[in-house]
């Protein structure tokens, strides 16, 4: 007799309470083995691959790419038993998996290299049961959705757009809710073009559901606005020594093949001056009311990606070298930007920095991420006037602006926190003295 067990969508061990599902990798017929990769989904905070922990064959697929579900949805459908009989296209509705079933799902993985252990959140009268996680196999690294945007359409649908060349991401859907149909479809392919309903017909415009890592940073953002007091301050600096060392690095040989950039001065002058002020390093903790003070810093790095804006943080920071941490932040960028960079490597950030100078921005007022209670912001550097000995000359120059929580650093220390660091990127020689 066949043997059906459904696979429910699981908490990555990150307080998960929902997912959308992204796309498919199996479809039924599909013949598995365990922790092969079936499904990637989208957390709030990070695009992720789910393994399946039995083998079989696959029955049914119970949700569509494009829709959310709730931690513990039945998701897919395994017949891990298929000499028993022959296996339908589809099984039956299964009633949830029991807490056996559940324990057998203690090898879930996400992408990512490093082996992790975390624990499941403990159910109501139980005891928390850890869930292993282990390193996930090789398998092709996810294509990012453009813009954040997902087209919302069934598989056939989906089947129809690859045969006839259409790329859905060019589609808005006429169906309700934005889903994409087979007519628009095969209009596309035609050549006519794609209107879809509207609640006034007279408007251009495309709706989006706010999900994913979208609705996480807003939900974030007006958490710390309307939580933490922020003060911000600004610091204009002349960085011309600062470009003229990295010019001198770039021609050493310790440096060789080492991406040195304005933000890997930022990162090292951030650590260093937060040993002088450890309020900027600290945390307050409304329900214990205490402030937290950490000897350690877990530098957090603001990288706009495909999917949006993620905060990844360089752990220990404080502790490696400019070289190290040159090394860190172009490992750390590159994941951001393929779209891997995975939940745990975005929790317990210390204090954060935002660039904005590569948009060719001067300055911000940036928002303190939750958890923090500084945030430093980088503008453009850029060719100005200056004064130098008497003489006015050309020089490089950069603007800086620190957001700080008020309950936690008082004006005086935000203030020689900045000056700190604006000394020691206008002069790296300074950190020499620290």
């Amino acid at each position: 007799m066949p043997t059906y067990k459904q696979f429910p969508l699981a908490d990555t061990a990150e307080g998960l309470t929902e997912a959308d599902i992204l796309s498919w990798h199996v479809k039924p017929g599909d013949a598995v083995t365990v922790n092969q990769i079936v499904v990637e989904i989208e957390t709030a905070k990070a695009a992720v691959e789910l393994p399946i922990p039995w083998a079989g064959v696959v029955t049914e697929l119970h949700v569509e790419p494009g829709q959310t579900v709730e931690v513990g949805t039945p998701i897919l459908t395994i017949d891990v038993d298929p000499g028993g009989a022959a296996a339908p296209a589809a099984a039956p509705a299964a009633p949830a998996p029991a807490p056996a079933e559940e324990e057998e799902m203690k090898p879930l993985v996400g992408y990512g290299s490093k082996a992790v252990v975390t624990q499941r959140r403990a159910r109501r009268g139980a005891e928390p049961a850890p869930v292993a996680a282990v390193a996930a196999p090789v398998a092709p690294a996810p294509v990012a959705p453009r813009g954040g945007y997902v087209p919302l359409a069934k598989p056939p649908v989906r089947k129809l757009a690859k045969e006839l060349g259409v790329d859905l991401h060019t589609l808005t859907g006429t169906a309700d809710g934005g889903v994409i149909t087979r007519e628009d479809v095969e209009r596309a392919a035609n050549g006519t073009p794609v209107v879809a309903s509207t609640v006034d017909s007279g408007t251009r415009e495309r709706r989006v559901p706010i999900k994913g890592v979208r609705k996480m940073t807003a939900a974030a953002m007006v958490q710390s606005a309307y939580t933490a007091p922020h003060v911000t301050e600004f610091l204009t600096i002349d960085v011309t020594p600062m470009m003229e060392f990295r010019e001198k690095l770039k021609k050493s040989r310790e440096f060789a093949g080492v991406k040195v950039t304005p933000l890997t001065f930022a990162a090292k002058a951030v650590c260093l001056a937060a040993k002088r002020t450890p309020d900027i390093n600290a945390v307050w903790d409304e329900q214990a009311q205490e402030i937290v003070y950490k000897d350690y810093v877990h530098l957090g790095i603001a990288a706009a990606t495909p999917r949006g804006l993620i905060v990844p943080k360089v752990r220990d920071a404080d502790s490696l070298s400019l070289k190290e941490l040159a090394q860190a932040l172009t490992t750390l960028t590159e994941v951001a930007r393929e779209g891997k960079t995975s939940p745990a490597d975005m929790a317990n950030g210390t204090i954060t920095i935002t660039n904005v100078g590569v948009f060719g921005v001067d300055t911000g007022t940036p928002i303190i991420n939750p958890g923090e209670s500084a945030i430093l912001c980088l503008g453009a550097i850029k060719d100005q006037p200056w004064v130098v000995d008497g003489e006015i000359k050309v020089r490089k120059v950069l603007q800086l602006s620190l957001s700080f929580d008020h309950r936690v650093v008082d004006g005086q220390q935000g203030s020689e926190f900045l000056a700190d660091v604006g000394a020691l990127l206008a002069d790296p020689a300074m950190a020499m003295t620290y």
